[in-house]
């Protein structure tokens, strides 16, 4: 199902039916102003995928962190501060 977009004026005069359509149909509506893109409703379904997704990658982002350590090291924080001055 294609995309909808629509100004922030008439989101805002539709805003139940547009509110029904994504939950009941699923599409995914993009909010413009003056043809700029600027917010999007979306599915739950969708915002819990991008939520995972997140996640996952902050996981990821900390166990690399936690590699870093054990392989270098770390530092207090009074060591970092006269580090960086």
């Amino acid at each position: 199902m294609p995309t909808i977009y629509i100004n922030t004026i008439h989101a805002k005069e539709e805003f139940s039916e547009l509110i029904s359509r994504v939950a009941h149909t699923k599409q995914r509506v993009i909010i413009t102003r003056r043809d700029k893109e600027i917010a999007a409703i979306v599915p739950l379904e969708d915002l819990q995928l991008l939520q995972r997704s997140e996640n996952k990658n902050e996981l990821q982002e900390a166990v690399e962190a936690l590699k870093e350590a054990r392989n270098y090291g770390t530092v207090t924080l009074d060591e970092l501060k006269n580090e960086i001055g």
